[in-house]
């Protein structure tokens, strides 16, 4: 063991002139911040750039609002055929398909057509819900089980008319980018964050934990829920951040495929912890569409720690699985 390893264990951080430094932008239409922290001064210029980098290559590549983006190029595809990919894209379609297939369609990422239509895409907001026609054209161009991969190619099959939107999953593969990078420039503890969605390793510069808090969706009165992330990811889905409301009805930004229609149930949020924020971002989605409890009982079964919080007469109910205690704090 070397001495910096033995050290990181057993003395306190501040004999080893530990340093926590900030970055923070704005990519991928949304916000970013990450923290790292080191026992030394590291090249902060190097890491500014290399975030940058990761960031606006995911852009560049699964971006919907991009014209220019690989992505779209696939969606622009109108006769069935062929269409290879990156590889990081390949990568991130593949695992929206088995999480789709997990889910029974409950997650889907062809909905994109849906979300254009209902408002949450790149052809602009609405105030009043889509014509039953539209809704009906935009639903017959969905559909996941529609799609097949090459992986010797990196290919993807369009079959014609097919709109991915990767918007439930593509943060949360960019912040295990960027987790992946740091890792190869040799800073082993950090907290990075896109658009909401965390992922933390190690320790801070005190030796503590990171902590993350869980904002409640309702009237901004409640306490969050503060947790330990000490080696793994959290990404949160709600109805209360993307919405529009129209004769005395509120249509939130999570569409269930199921029904071209947003939820309607009384699931507020869900809060997902994983060992990839790719992942725990698109559970978090799956979650949202199944309501609190088909969810419930989704989580139990394939062992996901998740936490259900809806809309009751009497406020806000919560509901855990069991492996989402691990994440409070003592």
């Amino acid at each position: 063991m070397s001495f910096l390893l033995w050290a990181r264990r057993l003395l306190p951080r501040r004999w080893l002139r530990w340093q926590v430094q900030a970055f923070a932008g704005s990519s991928m239409g949304t916000s970013w911040s990450v923290k790292v922290c080191a026992p030394h001064r590291p090249d902060l210029p190097c890491i500014a750039d290399a975030i940058a980098a990761v960031l606006d290559g995911v852009d560049r590549e699964m971006s919907t609002w991009r014209a220019d983006s690989d992505l779209n190029r696939y969606n622009r595809a109108a006769t069935p055929q062929w269409v290879v990919v990156p590889d990081a894209c390949y990568r991130v379609v593949t695992a929206a398909l088995l999480v789709a297939q997990q889910t029974g369609g409950a997650y889907d990422p062809t909905v994109g057509r849906l979300v254009n239509l209902w408002g949450f895409g790149p052809d602009g907001r609405r105030s009043a819900r889509p014509e039953a026609a539209a809704l009906t054209r935009a639903r017959a161009d969905c559909g996941w089980q529609r799609l097949r991969c090459d992986d010797a190619r990196r290919a993807l099959w369009q079959p014609g008319g097919v709109c991915l939107d990767l918007s439930a999953i593509a943060k949360g593969y960019a912040v295990d980018l960027v987790c992946e990078r740091l890792q190869q420039l040799g800073i082993r503890d950090y907290l990075v964050e896109v658009g909401g969605e965390l992922r933390a390793r190690g320790w801070r510069a005190d030796g503590r934990p990171w902590y993350v808090a869980i904002e409640s969706p309702g009237n901004g009165t409640e306490l969050p829920l503060i947790g330990v992330l000490r080696d793994g990811a959290i990404a949160t889905s709600g109805d209360y951040l993307r919405y529009f409301e129209s004769e005395g009805r509120r249509y939130s930004h999570t569409i269930d495929p199921r029904t071209a229609e947003p939820v309607a149930h009384a699931l507020a949020a869900v809060t997902v912890l994983h060992t990839q924020t790719m992942l725990a971002d698109a559970y978090a989605t799956a979650l949202s569409v199944l309501g609190a409890d088909e969810g419930l009982a989704f989580a139990q079964r394939y062992g996901i720690a998740a936490r259900f919080v809806s809309r009751a007469a009497q406020g806000l109910a919560v509901v855990e699985s069991s492996a989402f205690a691990r994440f409070r704090c003592a």
